[in-house]
């Protein structure tokens, strides 16, 4: 089989096919998700620790050149002058940001199996003893019913 003959049915497989769908959802669904934490739980987390600004915590480890002119405290200021910082904050609001998406698709996915699970119907009936059973069942009444 040629390599193109076995792409071809790999690609085309229905799993392959929902994966590259949720992939495409995710990639956007990302971006909703970005905008939730940075445009609204973001802002509230700051005002209850008192301003405390995620995005603006880092610690300078390079030096700030002379020519420099950006405010020595911003986190973009000095990555666009291209000194070295550890951006902390930012790594915490990524971390955010997966946390709320994971948990968003643990949802999504619990209420699709859910609806996928088939409709719990009248409990089913036992289904009848074999005749063998209760031929021995006869045999063990009429044993201990006998005279000894």
């Amino acid at each position: 089989m040629s390599i193109v003959q076995e792409f071809k049915e790999f690609a085309v497989k229905g799993n392959v096919m929902d994966l590259a769908v949720g992939v495409i959802i995710g990639g956007a669904f990302s971006s909703i998700v970005n905008s939730i934490v940075k445009d609204l739980i973001m802002p509230v987390i700051g005002v209850i620790t008192g301003g405390l600004d995620f995005s603006n915590m880092f610690v300078r480890l390079g030096h700030i050149p002379a020519s420099y002119k950006g405010n020595p405290e911003s986190y973009k200021d000095l990555q666009t002058a291209g000194v070295a910082v550890f951006g902390y904050g930012s790594f915490i609001t990524a971390v955010i940001n997966f946390v709320i998406l994971a948990f968003i698709i643990f949802l999504m996915v619990k209420f699709i199996n859910k609806l996928r699970q088939p409709q719990a119907a009248a409990p089913a009936e036992p289904p009848p003893t074999p005749e063998d059973v209760l031929l021995l069942r006869e045999i063990r009444d009429s044993l201990q019913n006998s005279p000894r």
